[in-house]
């Protein structure tokens, strides 16, 4: 059963696992779009991660109690599946500075790789960390590497990270210490859109070499 935490005067977590596993983000990410749907009254906003979904409302005029008391309908209908999602191909250019190293890590060639990787839909865990941010997944057991050692100061905004059984797409220009091993010109991010992203948690991601 998930855990609802309270967060501050104003905020509600519905926790549904304290590791990321593929069920509890499942979980989390229907939850989300069950709110979508079925809002409620006070809260006003709703923010899904990777295993929980945090709840902002207004405690000037709304209790935590019943906001407590709607989630706990929600989550008794809550549907095992998402509908409704989008089927997304991001082009990637499979040239970054880590991708010899992650290859090697794994005892296979770079192209061997490129081809696990590419070879099934990753779902959208989540968004967020950094505008756009996109967290992709989960790889197999097989594909799995550990973050880098250390940091790199900058990447540039469509770099393709790899590490933890994810893959994921840096919006913005930032650090990191996740593996760089490709490039996109698929950026999740612009501000002057509304929405300023277009990725949702759910959506499905197929990986394809840039031609």
């Amino acid at each position: 059963m998930p855990t609802i935490l309270p967060l501050g005067d104003s905020g509600l977590l519905v926790r549904f696992g304290t590791t990321l596993t593929d069920p509890s983000n499942r979980a989390a990410t229907a939850f989300a779009l069950t709110l979508e749907r079925e809002p409620i009254s006070g809260v006003v906003e709703v923010v899904p991660n990777l295993v929980s979904v945090l709840l902002r409302y207004d405690p000037l005029t709304t209790a935590p109690a019943g906001i407590a008391g709607e989630v706990g309908l929600r989550l008794n209908g809550l549907a095992g599946e998402q509908t409704n999602r989008t089927e997304w191909v991001i082009p990637t250019a499979f040239d970054g500075p880590d991708l010899d190293e992650v290859a090697a890590s794994l005892s296979v060639s770079p192209a061997a790789f490129v081809a696990a990787h590419n070879a099934s839909a990753l779902r959208v865990l989540a968004t967020g960390f950094a505008p756009g941010f996109v967290y992709c997944g989960l790889h197999p057991d097989r594909l799995l590497v550990p973050r880098r050692s250390s940091v790199r100061s900058l990447v540039p905004a469509g770099s393709v990270l790899f590490a933890a059984g994810q893959t994921a797409i840096a919006a913005t220009e930032m650090p990191t210490g996740w593996h760089v091993i490709g490039r996109t010109g698929f950026i999740n991010f612009d501000p002057v859109r509304n929405p300023p992203t277009r990725l949702n948690a759910g959506d499905s991601i197929t990986f394809e070499v840039a031609s």
